[in-house]
């Protein structure tokens, strides 16, 4: 069920405006870091403060209204993303600019494509139902190998060491690349309560931020505890006026290491957006 419309569910209940968005349009600050440092917490409490963040929109990027995005990296100044459904799933590589395919190859129709992660050459994408996950190479997009895990496959990052996988759970699996072996799980919190519908994934600087499935939260994730250190409310994002009828939910987070520029999107969304993290008070 993950192509259902978006529902009203969520953890918290943030404040946020509705921005006006202009078309691919910049500000002086676009290539500074975008994620500020979490405050320093005593880990020993059971129920850290949680940051609660809103956003600025820094620029505006087209993105393909066919794509219904499941997995979403940067990559030497291009996107990768998976898309899914079962007879429209691909692995594709997006420029920015344009928010066109350059390259692309289509998954078989029995196969609903889901998360995304890259080590070194190679590229790992999982399907939701199948239990398998394809390699390819991530430079040629030639398959080079199958795996298998158990139970669905949601999200997928790397912490450049291991897979870190979602399974719709509050479990965080991180897994060997080379045997896809179980290395260890994180049980994810928020508030000492289990935060489940993980969705798509990004590791930075030792957190994974995680699309929380059918809301408009992106939850911020201790990759070493489990807990939840701040959540974010993109609510407004895609202004109404942008939405049709086969437009789905907030999924897809990119990051780029070397400018700290933070990169959202959704399933069928027409725009990718580089935003910036404003902390709330």
């Amino acid at each position: 069920m993950k192509n259902a419309n978006p529902v009203s569910w969520c953890s918290f209940v943030l404040a946020a405006a509705v921005f006006t968005l202009g078309g691919c349009s910049k500000d002086k600050s676009a290539h500074q870091p975008s994620i500020p440092n979490l405050p320093a917490w005593d880990d020993k409490s059971s129920t850290p403060q949680v940051v609660q963040y809103s956003y600025d929109i820094i620029a505006t990027w087209p993105h393909d209204r066919g794509a219904f995005t499941q997995g979403l990296l940067y990559r030497n100044g291009s996107l990768l993303e998976s898309t899914g459904l079962n007879g429209s799933s691909s692995l594709r590589e997006v420029d920015l600019a344009t928010g066109r395919a350059v390259k692309q190859v289509t998954v078989a129709p029995a196969y609903f494509a889901e998360g995304l992660a890259v080590i070194g050459d190679r590229a790992f994408q999982l399907t939701w139902q199948n239990h398998r996950g394809f390699i390819y190479n991530a430079d040629t997009f030639q398959q080079l190998g199958e795996f298998n895990y158990e139970g669905e496959g949601w999200g997928l990052t790397t912490d450049g060491r291991h897979l870190i996988m979602s399974d719709g759970t509050n479990r965080l699996r991180f897994l060997d690349p080379q045997t896809f072996a179980l290395v260890r799980t994180v049980e994810v919190t928020l508030n000492g309560k289990p935060e489940t519908r993980l969705n798509e994934l990004e590791y930075i600087n030792g957190e994974i931020f995680a699309n929380v499935w059918q809301t408009d939260l992106v939850v911020r994730i201790d990759a070493t505890t489990g807990v939840v250190r701040g959540v974010i409310d993109f609510t407004g994002l895609l202004t109404r006026t942008e939405r049709t009828t086969g437009t789905d939910v907030l999924n897809g987070i990119a990051y780029d290491p070397a400018t700290g520029r933070l990169f959202v999107t959704g399933k069928r969304w027409p725009s990718l957006f580089e935003v910036r993290l404003k902390a709330l008070p």
